[in-house]
């Protein structure tokens, strides 16, 4: 099967598969990203050995796994390991008698699972890596795990013997628009790009829920039949999406159903007279491992120390289910269908659309002709002014111009009158009073169909519309 997208991620596979040193990969990200599938068809299945952890098994159970598979792959009988260094000095004897003459490619997916309480599993890779892998070149070894916490503290950043072990990490992050687009047309589902955009904005870049749409079905009805028919399949969707990336699954919602009501996003401080967590080291994890897994973003307010960083919850389907999906009460099967423009469609579809803007920032800075010019992100917000001025996106750029964001989710061409004139001068003239900025400063409209050139369009310095973000 064709993989769509992902060039970067597939070059870089390559580099590992053709490298003269041993290679020990780390491949982490969000549920449904597309993790497994990317590994195994890169490599089209021709692993040494592959074996995927299983979901609440205990360690017994694990070990007749492990013994099952190394059975499946060599011609030497295996019975179960007493504990997981003896299994892992058994893969090291099928790995002995593999005769390939390349890279020996070793897959470990759902690596988490394995890691079950007072199994000893850790130490049994560590051995396998440090005492045998480590000084093979011909040896690949790739761990995929979808339980970011895990990834990151008990792999990435270890402190025992696999400390600094692992040679590559590898985030794999959603699709971008363009990856959409590209694979709709591979799946011969046809939608215009107003529709891919506004899928983008509910499921995100995610490749499982992308493949779930129906060919000859609208964007509405494909999303009835996904979210709330009486067999939707998403339904379980956001418990079990954060039950699989987090241990403590329900202060990770927590934080995320606090971001979701604010659509200005919420500094550290203010996430904390929220939640009622603790200013702490555990809060800082939380945000640090949301952030990893591409579930929030933060942004630095613009002159201000770290500690007023602003987060904002960047998970499309996290933020869908959380204004439409949870505690519904109506069963109505039709009811993205016959959703009509309210004021809580306004404020999702106004909401969603920056931060489709947000996730492609750099096509945005392509637009601008900066791609090479180097630049800042930022967020800010006004602390004087009576009237609102507020900045969610803001670049920062080296050759002395500071472009002001102002991203408006519209059916047609936006149209800015006498008001919202005011309002951008206003803005632009605030920032720059507060900020002492000495640097120009440029409006910049990011927008669905462009700006309707009227009488006050020319004190727009630069546009840029849905298309540039499918470059």
């Amino acid at each position: 099967m064709e993989i769509v997208g992902r060039c970067d991620d597939k070059d870089a596979m390559q580099q590992y598969f053709e490298s003269d040193r041993p290679e020990f990969v780390a491949v982490y990200g969000r549920r449904r990203v597309g993790k497994t599938f990317l590994i195994k068809e890169f490599f089209e299945n021709r692993f040494s050995f592959y074996i995927s952890g299983l979901a609440n098994a205990t360690k017994e159970e694990q070990l007749d796994n492990f013994a099952a598979t190394l059975n499946a792959c060599g011609k030497t009988p295996y019975a179960r390991a007493k504990n997981w260094l003896e299994a892992f000095r058994q893969l090291v004897h099928l790995l002995e008698n593999d005769k390939r003459r390349n890279k020996k490619v070793i897959f470990i997916d759902e690596l988490p699972w394995f890691d079950t309480p007072r199994s000893g599993f850790i130490t049994g890779l560590e051995w396998f890596w440090n005492v045998w892998a480590s000084s093979r070149p011909e040896i690949l070894l790739i761990v995929c795990g979808s339980a970011t916490s895990w990834m990151i503290n008990k792999l990435l950043r270890n402190r025992g013997g696999l400390h600094n072990r692992v040679t590559h990490r590898m985030l794999i992050e959603p699709f971008t628009l363009a990856e959409c687009e590209a694979f709709f047309k591979h799946k011969k589902i046809v939608l215009e790009r107003k529709d891919i955009v506004e899928s983008y904005m509910i499921f995100g870049g995610i490749p499982f829920y992308l493949n779930m749409f129906e060919k000859g079905l609208s964007l509405a009805q494909n999303v009835d039949k996904l979210c709330f028919g009486k067999k939707s399949e998403l339904k379980e969707e956001f418990s079990l999406l954060y039950f699989s990336l987090f241990k403590h699954a329900e202060s990770y919602k927590k934080i995320v159903t606090a971001l979701a009501k604010k659509k200005t996003g919420l500094t550290r401080a203010e996430i904390v007279v929220e939640t009622g967590f603790a200013d702490g080291g555990t809060l800082t994890k939380m945000l640090e491992e949301l952030e990893q897994c591409s579930i929030i973003c933060s942004y630095n307010a613009f002159e201000k120390k770290s500690k007023e960083r602003i987060f904002q919850l960047v998970d499309f389907f996290s933020l869908f289910y959380l204004n439409f999906m949870k505690n519904i009460r109506q069963n109505d099967e039709h009811f993205w269908t016959n959703l009509i423009d309210n004021q809580k469609h306004r404020a999702w579809s106004g909401y969603a659309f920056e931060q489709v803007c947000l996730q492609h920032s750099a096509q945005i800075k392509q637009k601008l002709g900066i791609s090479g010019v180097v630049t800042y992100l930022a967020a800010w917000r006004s602390k004087k002014s009576d009237l609102p001025a507020q900045v969610d996106l803001l670049i920062e750029r080296n050759d002395g111009i500071i472009n002001l964001c102002e991203m408006k989710y519209a059916s047609n061409e936006f149209v800015i009158d006498k008001n919202y004139d005011k309002v951008l001068n206003n803005k632009r003239s605030t920032f720059k009073d507060e900020t002492k900025t000495r640097k120009a400063v440029h409006i910049t409209m990011i927008t669905a169909y462009g700006v309707k050139h009227n009488e006050y369009w020319n004190n727009i310095q630069s546009e840029v519309t849905v298309n540039d973000l499918f470059k």
